[in-house]
C-alpha cells in the first residue's frame, strides 16, 4: 500500500497513522481532510547519500543512477534536496531514478550493482560503508531542511473527538521519553536494528546515535521542513502547491502539553536531559 492509499483508510477507515509528510501533503491536494498533529523526526534531514565503492565525489555521480523508493516520495525528495546541495540537478546532469521499493531493497540494489548510488539511514550507511562503499554526503550537518514521519489524523474525528486526539498525542510523547531513555537503550537498539535490517554492531550503535540526535523532543510539526519538501514534490506533482501547510499542521495538542510543562515533566520521569 503506498503513502496516499495508507490516507485514504484514515480517513475512511481509522483515525489516525504514522506515514511520511510527502504522502500527507500528496494526500490533502487530493482533497483529504487531514492534519499534522506531531512530526517525529527533527527538522533536518538526516540521511546519507552513499554511492558505490568507485565513486568517490559528488561530480562522478553526472550520469549515473539514484535509487528511490517512488518518485515524488521520500527517498525521492531527499535525493533531490541532496543533488541541489552538490550543486547537482538530474536533468542537466543525466542523472535517473530507478524505482525500486522500500529502503531495505534500495540497499540490496546498490551492493547488487543495479543502482549506482542511494540516499540511506546513517545506520545502514554505516554498514555500507563498512563494506567499502562511499559515503559523499551527511545530510544532518548539511543543515537540509525537511522532515519525514508524522501523527496524521482525519480532520473531522479531529474535530469531533479532540479529547481523544490529546491521549493519543500524549502516548505518543511519552513513547519519545520512553526511547530517549538511557536505561531503555537495549531495547531501542534492537528495534532499530530489526526494523532497518542491521547486523554489524558499529552499524547499529551509529543508528541508535542518530536517532538520538534526530528525535524531536518536542514534536511541533515544522511549517518551515514542510514547505521545503513541498517545493520539492511540486517538480513532479505541480497540484501539491495548492496545499496550505499552515491548515494541514495542527500543533494545538503539542502545545497544550509543552506549556502545561507536561513534556518536561516526562522526560525528568525517564531520566532524558
Amino acid at each position: 500500500m503506498d503513502g496516499v492509499d495508507a490516507f485514504r483508510r484514515i480517513a475512511d477507515d481509522i483515525p489516525f497513522g504514522v506515514i511520511g509528510i510527502p504522502a500527507a501533503i500528496a494526500a490533502a491536494s487530493e482533497g483529504r481532510d487531514l492534519k499534522v498533529l506531531v512530526t517525529l523526526d527533527a527538522a533536518r534531514v538526516t540521511g546519507h547519500l552513499v554511492a558505490r565503492r568507485d565513486i568517490k565525489t559528488a561530480d562522478a555521480l553526472r550520469g549515473k543512477r539514484l535509487g528511490v523508493n517512488r518518485l515524488g516520495t521520500g527517498a525521492w525528495i531527499h535525493s533531490i534536496l541532496a543533488l541541489d546541495h552538490l550543486g547537482l540537478d538530474p536533468q542537466r546532469d543525466g542523472i535517473s531514478f530507478v524505482e525500486i521499493g522500500n529502503v531495505p531493497q534500495l540497499v540490496q540494489a546498490l551492493e547488487a550493482g543495479g543502482i549506482d548510488a542511494v540516499v540511506t539511514d546513517p545506520g545502514q550507511s554505516a554498514q555500507l560503508r563498512g563494506k567499502g562503499f562511499s559515503l559523499l554526503l551527511d545530510m544532518y550537518p548539511a543543515n537540509i531542511s525537511g522532515v519525514q514521519s508524522a501523527l496524521v489524523v482525519a480532520g473531522p474525528y479531529s474535530r469531533h473527538h479532540p479529547d481523544v486526539v490529546e491521549k493519543v498525542v500524549a502516548g505518543l510523547v511519552e513513547g519519545i521519553g520512553f526511547s530517549l531513555a538511557p536505561r531503555n537503550e537495549e531495547i531501542v537498539r534492537k528495534t532499530l536494528m530489526a526494523r532497518m535490517k542491521i547486523s554489524a554492531p558499529a552499524a547499529a550503535e551509529g543508528g541508535y546515535r542518530n536517532f538520538l540526535s534526530r528525535a524531536n523532543r518536542k514534536p511541533y510539526a515544522s511549517i518551515t521542513a514542510m514547505r521545503n519538501m513541498q517545493r520539492v514534490m511540486a517538480l513532479n506533482d505541480p497540484k501539491v502547491l495548492n496545499v496550505k501547510i499552515e491548515d494541514l499542521a495542527d500543533d494545538r495538542f503539542v502545545r497544550k502539553l509543552d506549556e502545561s510543562g507536561a513534556i518536561d515533566r516526562l522526560y525528568e520521569s525517564y531520566g532524558v536531559k
